[in-house]
């Protein structure tokens, strides 16, 4: 893999680590992908109370007073709406299937929606979502517009950038221009997330992968569908967003070389 730095210019060369050379497992990678997005996800449910909260109680007996009793009626719970002596106006309520009644089987709060995965299994899938960032073919098919030099590493001097403007241009400079303008484009959501604040999706663009805390994490922030990781923070969902794999990343030699030297994900 070539080295370059922020001004497109080649400055030298690297070996990829031992974890690009991991197999596709697609399968791998959206089960590692679903099982953090499980633990996002917030738990819901329904009040225990609904549909129970008015007096449904009738008699079965003969002699009684109040009861369905000789009326040639089911016996399915009812409410009184209206009394004329011994005579009752019912409606059907409480039981599921009536107007206003419960839930057969509602939504519960203590239900666990969180999703475990082995850690050999994660660690693998891991290492497949980095090699596929290498495949050209994969990297295409998620729509993203590919720069002139791909794969892509950069000198430690992009890490130093501190400013959104700085940062920008260097992207400008290696290829990322008609790929960053494909993300500034936004689409109006399909159904009633429009009416919740979510009115807009937008695409995801570039991955930068650094090393450790630098100036890039806080400058490429407010560049919309840029991510910024260090490279020990990484994850299938950020390598694989939606569990296909092939996202555009850019790896920094510092990144690489710890990869290498603290063996991660292995």
């Amino acid at each position: 893999m070539n080295i370059y730095n922020i001004k497109a210019e080649k400055v030298g060369s690297v070996n990829a680590p031992v974890q690009f050379n991991e197999e596709y497992h697609p399968d791998v990678i959206k089960r590692a992908v679903l099982a953090i997005q499980s633990h996002k996800r917030q738990r819901y449910g329904s009040d225990p109370l609904a549909g129970k909260k008015t007096t449904v109680k009738i008699s079965k007996r003969r002699r009684e007073y109040r009861t369905s009793y000789g009326h040639g009626i089911s016996r399915i719970p009812r409410k009184v709406m209206w009394r004329r002596g011994r005579q009752f106006g019912w409606e059907g309520a409480y039981a599921p299937g009536t107007k206003g009644g419960r839930k057969a089987h509602p939504p519960k709060s203590e239900k666990i929606w969180d999703l475990k995965i082995n850690i050999k299994e994660r660690r693998k899938a891991i290492r497949s979502a980095l090699a596929a960032t290498l495949d050209k073919t994969l990297v295409e098919a998620r729509s993203h517009v590919l720069p002139k030099i791909f794969p892509l590493v950069l000198n430690n001097e992009m890490e130093m950038l501190d400013k959104t403007k700085d940062v920008e241009n260097a992207l400008e400079i290696l290829g990322f221009k008609e790929e960053l303008a494909r993300v500034h484009e936004k689409r109006i959501r399909a159904g009633k997330g429009k009416m919740r604040g979510r009115k807009t999706m937008s695409r995801k663009g570039p991955l930068l992968v650094v090393s450790g805390t630098c100036p890039l994490l806080k400058a490429a922030k407010n560049i919309e569908g840029v991510d910024v990781v260090v490279v020990d923070k990484l994850n299938a969902e950020v390598l694989a967003p939606g569990a296909f794999a092939g996202r555009l990343t850019v790896y920094t030699h510092k990144a690489l070389e710890r990869l290498e030297k603290e063996k991660l994900f292995m």
